[in-house]
């Protein structure tokens, strides 16, 4: 049975844990030849050894530009093009009131967050044109479009994303290259406990006890996963997406829509309540 990537090679950085290595994963199985790239060698190269190969491991730094243009070199002369670029790669940003806000807590969120997705978009880009094809996907966020999901510099520099994403489809989209993005919602990763300053192995194990958690952020009672990320970006990848071009694809379980319907309604009795005694 053909995979809905047959045929395409597509780079997902931050590929070695969370949504990034849930995407390799589906990536992988929908046909695609994969490059994962992350700061993680020991996770990124047994993640390809278990792909096979199909799947490219290549150490990469997405704060640093010289990385980044070198991952897509090794992408093209490994598997000669570049259909598809994840910039999924990404990090908390400084946890603190804007009175307490550090110059370099704000660069080293932006440099990744930011500087990342523009110059993966970049170097991608120029092959790309080539071609006269590509998608390029980016990972944004709820916190982009809504207040309280996150610091202030993480939900600044997720707006970027969502913005920027729009203004380069523009660009792109008259060489035959399609930009979108993803914002996810409360996701199963390890981001949540490195932001409350975990090692990386235990934001690894801190992750199952979110389940429970996640499941009541959101009318659809259960945490997203990474899976459901994936399945996204696979449909953005993919020819099915073929006039899709500058949008921003909220996979939430409907987080952002409001307050929940049984809440709006308990809220209603209330206010009947209070509005009958006066």
């Amino acid at each position: 049975m053909a995979g809905r990537l047959d045929g395409k090679v597509a780079i997902i950085t931050g590929g070695t844990s969370g949504i990034g290595a849930g995407t390799v994963a589906v990536f992988a199985r929908e046909g695609a030849r994969v490059v994962i790239a992350g700061r993680t060698v020991e996770k990124g190269e047994r993640l390809a050894a278990e792909i096979g190969e199909n799947a490219l491991f290549v150490r990469t730094d997405v704060s640093k530009e010289a990385e980044i243009e070198a991952m897509v070199a090794r992408t093209v002369e490994h598997f000669g093009q570049l259909d598809v670029l994840f910039n999924n790669a990404g990090v908390p940003g400084p946890n603190q009131p804007i009175a307490h806000l550090t110059w370099e807590g704000y660069s080293n969120a932006m440099d990744v967050l930011v500087g990342g997705v523009m110059m993966g978009m970049k170097h991608a880009a120029r092959v790309m044109k080539r071609q006269g094809s590509g998608s390029i996907i980016n990972c944004s966020s709820v916190a982009a479009h809504r207040s309280g999901y996150g610091d202030h510099v993480y939900s600044a520099a997720k707006a970027a994303v969502s913005h920027v994403t729009r203004t380069v489809a523009m660009e792109l989209g008259e060489r035959g290259i399609r930009v979108n993005s993803i914002s996810p919602g409360a996701i199963l990763t390890p981001i949540f406990g490195k932001a409350m300053g975990f090692s990386t192995d235990d934001a690894d194990s801190s992750v199952a006890k979110l389940d429970d958690l996640f499941a009541t952020n959101q009318p659809i009672a259960r945490a997203g996963r990474p899976e459901d990320i994936a399945q996204a970006a696979v449909f953005l990848a993919s020819d099915e997406a073929s006039f899709v071009n500058g949008h921003d694809l909220t996979v939430d379980g409907g987080l952002i829509g409001g307050r929940g319907w049984s809440d709006s309604a308990e809220a209603m009795r209330h206010l009947a309540e209070v509005l009958k005694e006066a």
